[in-house]
């Protein structure tokens, strides 16, 4: 009963933290937005200085959903995959779908300059980008679920997910020896990921393609907690494995997939954010961990948003860089101080 209402009280803060948060977002960056005139822009009125509605509406309003998405998305892939692999390093990425994005982009950004000039502008536009690396993640999606369907030992699905990254990266790796300066960095700069680039109608099959594996994933919760003490006690209470490990890689591969598309492959959220929901509610749980997880990786991709852009500067940061640099440190400092209180 304590922990539930310990439970309840933190959901509650988490919440309200991630409105906070939110509106924090929209108003911090190179120019300052007081919160009444996002809060009246966004109900329909007026701001104050029409730059700032223009600014609201169509830059850091899509920019803050995006990383609502994005948070919300990779973590639960990870805990996703943390879970069906038993290991606290697997993350959303560790099926290789992230590699065959990469693979993808590097074909249009590294040998665009091979195609016809006409073919070569329509794939470098940004639809061309995400168009190749949804093909991309869909293909290792694909050769995933083919060669599950084929092994019944789990953990060898985690090393065939690692050997298709691996031989995507040795590939981009080639086009990469051959690329010019120019195409190198277009290609780096995707790989930094970006929140800021999504029109309405990007954002709008962002949130279907989040929506869907966010379900897939609400409806596994059952089966994940039966998984939580192996695969053949999970059998013993009726557990139909191949079917709940197919809408497992489904679930995580939308997620991951759609994500790496619109927004570049993003860091450390996925593999860390499920640890943080572990150790902020001390249960394994999934009926709470998938809420938990869900507000915590939204909250903490806005605040790494936050910390991209230095207000009052025009100086952004990768995406990428400051999930890494802020979360890796955090997640050290709670295992460590975890570990003290055991001990």
């Amino acid at each position: 009963m304590a922990n539930q209402k310990r439970n309840t009280i933190l959901f509650f803060l988490l919440a309200l933290g991630l409105v906070l948060l939110f509106f924090v977002n929209i108003s911090f960056g190179s120019i300052t937005i007081p919160f009444k005139d996002i809060y009246t822009s966004l109900t329909g009125g007026q701001a104050s200085k029409s730059t700032w509605e223009y600014i609201i509406i169509n830059y850091r309003l899509p920019k803050a959903i995006t990383a609502i998405l994005v948070g919300m998305g990779l973590s639960i892939s990870g805990l996703l995959m943390q879970t069906l692999f038993r290991n606290p390093l697997a993350g959303p990425y560790v099926l290789g779908l992230s590699s065959g994005s990469s693979l993808g982009v590097a074909f249009v950004l590294l040998g665009a300059g091979l195609l016809p000039p006409f073919l070569s502008t329509i794939l470098l536009s940004s639809y061309g980008v995400v168009l190749a690396s949804t093909i991309g993640s869909s293909a290792v999606l694909l050769a995933v679920l083919m060669v599950s369907q084929k092994l019944r030992d789990t953990m060898a699905i985690l090393i065939v997910g690692l050997m298709f990254g691996s031989f995507t990266s040795a590939i981009v790796g080639v086009l990469t020896y051959f690329s010019s300066a120019e195409q190198l960095q277009k290609f780096t700069f995707w790989s930094m990921g970006n929140l800021g680039s999504l029109s309405w109608s990007s954002i709008l099959i962002l949130t279907v393609c989040v929506g869907i594996g966010l379900l897939l994933s609400l409806f596994s919760i059952k089966p994940l907690n039966a998984l939580l003490l192996g695969e053949n006690y999970a059998r013993s209470l009726g557990l139909n494995f191949k079917k709940t490990r197919l809408i497992i890689i489904f679930a995580t591969s939308i997620l991951a997939g759609s994500i790496t598309a619109y927004a570049g492959p993003i860091a450390f959220i996925g593999l860390a954010v499920p640890h943080i929901a572990k150790l902020v509610f001390q249960t394994s749980n999934h009926s709470v961990l998938y809420w938990s997880t869900l507000l915590l990786g939204a909250s903490i991709m806005l605040i790494c948003d936050v910390l991209s852009e230095f207000p009052g500067l025009e100086i952004t940061l990768p995406i990428n860089a400051v999930t890494s640099i802020i979360g890796a440190p955090v997640v050290i400092w709670l295992l460590v101080r975890k570990r003290k209180m055991i001990a």
